[in-house]
């Protein structure tokens, strides 16, 4: 017989990674945009074949992370700020602000959601 507690995290192991959808955002125009920004210079970002940094993190399997940079949720409204200037949500971080337009990180965001693991 399973108890209360072990009901409990037996629910939240089986819970679904959730549907990261941006309505309204383009992820064609993201990738675009992720190329045109130069994301490729510090991040292995799936879709660019060059460059592929290794300075910031991979972005394999985005639609399936649970956080962004280890610390913020990984729901759109929050990737769409750390987007947009992740030193105004962890100022000792070495991601610059972007100066994406918030349509624009909308984009983005978008494109990094259609991104599953390998």
């Amino acid at each position: 017989m399973i108890g209360l507690a072990g009901a409990t995290l037996v629910a939240c192991a089986e819970k679904a990674i959730p549907e990261r959808q941006i309505l309204g955002a383009d992820p064609a125009r993201g990738l675009a945009l992720i190329e045109a920004e130069g994301c490729g210079a510090c991040h292995r970002v799936p879709g660019l074949k060059w460059p592929r940094g290794a300075v910031g993190g991979p972005l394999d399997g985005m639609s399936s992370q649970t956080m962004i940079a280890g610390r913020f949720p990984n729901r759109p409204d929050v990737l769409v700020a750390w987007l947009r200037d992740a030193p105004a949500m962890a100022p000792d971080t070495a991601m610059p602000a972007s100066g994406l337009a918030e349509d624009q990180a909308r984009d983005v965001a978008a494109y990094l959601y259609t991104l599953d693991a390998d």
